[in-house]
């Protein structure tokens, strides 16, 4: 019952925080697994060596000025799987549920009931830290669910299949089968690892809908969990951080820019779901589902670029 837990990691000083709230409130700590690229200003490896558990770490360090971004860091993380039986991708600013590891598998072994790849994933509920340091949350609702569905305003625009999704809630309290992917919390089986690839090419936006349309025509089914296992760590809206990897003041010494990866990914995204599916490619659709199929699910419709949510 192992689990792989990937990170990647940008200037990011939540990391030691996420890492050993991580392993302090699992169940069988002896049981987690994880792969970390940091990619910062300095090598951080003689910390990771203190850890009483470094033994159960496996560290990539990269200068942040030679980083080509999140989609291409986490496909470094996934190279560091071990055969680990479950993976676990979050994000460098977490904070855990007691014994989130012993609910996020039965929470999976629920799901085997109904799927035969049951992926859980949804955007956590935020926490923060108060006077004296201490994390703070909102407890979670017994009486609801997040669901994930593309934000009210969200329309494609001419050559641009970039969609803004939002977490809302919906009363229930069972597991429910969704259409998107968080990319900050993916909770399934680590056969995701090598039928879903990450694509290095992709940059930010875009990432989660890559991950969630390949799933769904490979065969796999997303569903967001009736109780989350962890929280986030969300940054103020519109302000501009030095943990941001297209910060100005090290993306000018970078030899490919922020704006650069991003119309990359974004051509590689527009070929992937308005033209050929990128049907040669290992980051390409499956033939398992059709993206008429996932219209039907989700009422995105990539061929006719309209969306038909409710």
């Amino acid at each position: 019952m192992n689990i792989f837990v990937s990170i990647a990691s940008y200037c990011d000083e939540l990391l030691f925080y996420t890492i050993n709230d991580c392993i302090k409130k699992s169940k069988n700590p002896e049981n987690i697994f994880f792969g970390i690229v940091d990619q910062n200003e300095s090598n951080q490896r003689d910390l990771i060596d203190k850890l009483e558990y470094s033994n159960r770490i496996r560290y990539v360090y990269i200068n942040k000025i030679d980083s080509l971004g999140v989609c291409w860091a986490r496909s470094i993380a996934f190279s560091l799987w071990n055969n680990e039986e479950y993976l676990l991708q979050i994000d460098s600013h977490m904070l855990f549920e007691e014994n989130w590891d012993e609910t996020i598998i039965k929470q999976y072994n629920e799901l085997k009931f109904k799927s035969n790849k049951p992926i859980l994933t949804i955007y956590p509920y935020g926490f923060k830290f108060d006077e004296f340091n201490n994390p703070t949350f909102t407890k979670q609702s017994e009486e609801t669910i997040l669901v994930l569905k593309p934000m009210n305003d969200s329309n494609f625009a001419e050559n641009n299949s970039i969609l803004k999704f939002r977490a809302e809630h919906m009363f229930s309290k069972e597991h429910t089968m969704g259409f998107h992917i968080a990319a900050g919390f993916i909770f399934t089986s680590s056969e995701f690892i090598e039928e879903i690839p990450y694509d290095p090419y992709l940059y930010f936006h875009g990432e989660e809908q890559s991950l969630a349309i390949r799933a769904f025509t490979k065969g796999w089914d997303i569903y967001h969990p009736n109780k989350i296992v962890l929280y986030h760590y969300y940054k103020n809206k519109n302000e501009s951080y030095t943990t941001h990897h297209w910060h100005n003041e090290t993306d000018k010494k970078r030899v490919f820019n922020w704006n650069f990866l991003h119309e990359r990914a974004l051509k590689r995204l527009n070929k992937l779901l308005f033209e050929d599916g990128m049907k040669n490619s290992i980051y390409g659709l499956g033939t398992m589902r059709t993206i008429e199929d996932f219209k039907k699910l989700s009422g995105i419709d990539y061929k006719n670029k309209k969306l038909f949510i409710k």
